[in-house]
Order: C-alpha cells, then structure tokens, then sequence
C-alpha cells in the first residue's frame, strides 16, 4: 500500500509549522531568528520524524528519511552549492549607475541566462552587478524583487537545465528542446515585469534626487575562466540524464539504474545510482577548482559569503523533510482532485509548488496528466500527456514559483545576499503582497490567452 493513503491528513502540521515560522519568526524577532533558525529546522523535522518512525517502525521511516536526505536534499545543496561557489567568481566591473534602463538591461541579461545556466547559476552571476549598480539608491527592495520574479524563475522556463521541475520531465522523456513551446508565453510574462518595472523605478528614481556621475570605467567580466567550471556543471547535469540510458549506467535484465545500495528490506528499498554520484563528483570537483583558482580579491570585490548558503542548507533541510507527508499524499491522492483542463493543472501545480519544492510537484502532476490516458501528445515514460496539460504543469511549476521566498531555492538566496548588501528586504508575508498584487494577476492573464 502507498505512504500516501496511510497517512493522515494532520501529518502535514509540521510542514506547515516550519512554513509559519519562516514567515512570523523574523518578524517577532529577527536576531533571535538568524541564530537560532537552525534549531527551528531541526525542531519541525523531528516533529515529523519522531512520530513517523513510531508509527511506521524503523525500517520505513528510515528508508524515507535516507531517500528524501541522499537522493533529494543533498543533490539539490550540492547544486546549488557549486552554481553559488563558481558564479561568485565573476564579477562585473564598470560604471554601471543604477538607472532605470541599466537595471532592466541587467534584468534581461540574467533572464536570459537563466534557461542555460539554470536559475540559480544566473542568479548569482546577475545579482551582485545589480546591487553594486544601485548602492547608492535608496529604494532598491523592488529591483530585488522583480529580480526574483525573472532571473531566479520566469527566465528558466526555456530548457531542462533552466529549472529543476523541466529537468525532471527530460528525465522521464521530455525531449530536451520541447520546452521552447513556453517561449511565447514566457515572452509576455517577461514583457509585462520589464514594462510594470521600469515604471516602478523610474518612480523611484525621481523621488531619489540626482545620481552619481559616472566614473567612465568601462564595463568589463573578470573570472572568465570560471565559465569552464559553470559550463562542467551544466554538462553534469545534462550527462545525469543521459547516462542512465547506458548499459554502464543501467541493469539491462531490470531496467533498474545500477548504484550503491545502502538499504534493502521488504519495505524500504534505498539506493545512490552512480550517475548522480559521478555527477554530484563533477559538480563539487568544479566548486573546488573554481574557488582555488579564483584570485580572492575578486569575491571579495562580489561581496561573497557563505551565509546565504547555509540559511539555505539550514531552512531546506527541514523543509524536505517536513513535506515527506504531503508529496506522499499528493502522490497517492492527486488523481481524486478531478484536475481535467489545462487551466486547472496550471493553477494547482503553481499553487503548490509556491509553498512545496517544485520539483516533486512538478513531478506529481505531470503523472496525474499522464493517468487521463491522451491519445497524442507527448510521449514520456509516465504516458502521453497532452500537450496543453504538460505546458500548464510546467508554467505552473517554474512560473509560480515567484511567488514565495520558499517557492525556489534562488529565491532565498537573492534574498540573503541582498539583505547582506544592506538592502531592507520584505518579510515573508511581506513579499508576498509584492506577488499576489503583481504576479497573481498576470498569471490570470495567462491563463486566458494560453489555457
């Protein structure tokens, strides 16, 4: 029988504690929050785990603490550990001054990096130029986050490498370039932010007084050589997908993906497949030469730290854990929602992933599409999915994922590094209203025009 329809509905309480205690905890108190948040993580998880591993026994509850732990969080940490590390060794020098049509020819720039260097990747090579261009400005929390909105999500719509839920569906079939049917899509999305933005910082800029003269420095890219290491990382990525369809990599007789196994009972059953230990290899073995070859004075000229790392390693990992219960769930239930049309799948599979990872998401609604039995469309290893329902799945996946600080892991990211440059971001909440006045709207017009 699957987890999903053992488990209780009440079982998700620790998930959605860990959700509220992100978004009120900074606000009751935030130094108490910075030093003590990984005790909060930790608290929430075992809330789950605890009473999960005696209800369940060890086996069970191991199998799925090690599989969530291995095969999900520490890949992704490690990810975005190597994208953070190699990215934060270019930097972009020159009199750049902060105005409205810089600051959207930034934005453009990283949105359009974002589908081939993957959103976190063009996230953390886009953010810093943008905050060093604006430092003298005093309203800069709207550039942060309409720059959560396009680089971190809307820009990685394009390709598999762009974001981790379109990563997922070529995995599991998806051909590599069908993703580009979102373009005209992710074009007015991305027409819509630009224009709405530089009205907002025109506003702003008006209300700032004169800017500083440009220096005439000319703008120039030093720590070019790391683009190697970031193009290894992509090309780790893609060979994880296309490995397994190997012999080398795959048990011919089962079809099963060869790999270490670190638990075999009858109800739990835990492997690591080599490709994603050579890939995690390649991935951590760029990091390292990236950092050891970066001349220091460049990351220090980016501002960079290891804090905005670790408040995402701390938060994600009991956020992963937390939502063992409500995947599971959605898992074994999805098909009961009586989700049919391409604009119902569009805003469920948004909805969720705003608040759960939306990898997983992605992925459990693109079975539900599949389980409607289309007779063309296409063709996966869950079944052929309409065209439509994939497109709403996928949109509904990368797009919404704006929509909260926990909807994407760069989301976080930008965030720290921006408050680290001294920038009074949002709250959770807070954030919040800059996404449901703004994006919530324009996804209703997508809705109308694409589904």
């Amino acid at each position: 029988m699957e987890l999903g329809t053992q488990l209780p509905l009440w079982s998700i309480i620790p998930f959605v504690g860990m959700l509220l205690s992100i978004a009120i905890i900074p606000l009751v108190n935030g130094h108490w929050w910075e030093k003590h948040m990984w005790k909060v993580s930790a608290f929430w998880a075992l809330a789950f785990f605890v009473p999960f591993l005696v209800g369940f026994g060890v086996q069970l509850a191991v199998g799925h603490g090690l599989e969530v732990i291995l095969l999900d969080y520490v890949p992704f940490i490690i990810l975005i550990l190597g994208l953070f590390t190699v990215s934060g060794g270019i930097v972009i020098r020159g009199s750049l001054s902060g105005t409205p049509k810089v600051n959207v020819v930034l934005l453009l720039i990283g949105t359009l990096l974002a589908s081939w260097i993957g959103t976190t990747g063009a996230a953390m090579v886009m953010i810093r130029p943008l905050l060093r261009a604006n430092a003298w400005r005093k309203h800069r929390v709207h550039q942060v986050v309409f720059f959560i909105f396009l680089v971190a999500n809307i820009g990685g719509s394009l390709t598999p490498i762009g974001d981790p839920p379109l990563f997922l569906g070529f995995l599991r079939g998806v051909p590599f370039f069908w993703t580009m049917k979102l373009l005209p899509m992710m074009l007015l999305n991305v027409a819509v932010l630009i224009v709405v933005f530089y009205l907002l910082d025109s506003y702003f800029m008006r209300k700032e007084g004169p800017h500083p003269e440009s220096t005439g420095e000319k703008v120039r890219v030093e720590g070019l050589h790391n683009i190697v290491f970031l193009l290894a990382i992509v090309g780790a990525v893609i060979l994880s997908g296309v490995l397994p369809g190997t012999a080398a990599f795959t048990d011919p007789a089962t079809g099963d993906p060869r790999g270490l196994t670190l638990m075999d009972s009858a109800v739990a059953h835990v492997a690591i497949p080599y490709v994603n230990l050579l890939r995690d290899a390649i991935i951590l073995a760029a990091a390292f030469l990236a950092y050891r070859t970066t001349n220091a004075r460049l990351r220090t000229a980016n501002g960079f730290g290891w804090g905005p790392i670790q408040e995402v390693a701390i938060l994600f990992a009991g956020i992963f854990v937390t939502m063992i219960p409500a995947l599971a769930i959605l898992q074994a239930r999805g098909s009961e929602l009586g989700l049919t049309s391409p604009a119902e799948f569009f805003w469920a599979t948004g909805g969720l992933s705003s608040f759960l990872d939306n990898a997983p998401t992605y992925l459990v609604f693109m079975t539900t599409a599949a389980s409607l039995g289309a007779t063309a469309g296409v063709e996966t290893t869950l079944g052929i999915i309409d065209e439509q329902l994939l497109m709403a799945v996928s949109a509904g996946a990368v797009f919404m994922g704006a929509n909260t600080y926990i909807g994407n892991a760069p989301n976080f990211m930008v965030r720290s590094i921006a408050v680290e440059s001294e920038v009074r971001m949002p709250s959770f909440l807070g954030y919040m209203k800059w996404s449901i006045s703004i994006l919530i709207p324009l996804f209703v017009v997508d809705t109308l025009i694409f589904f």
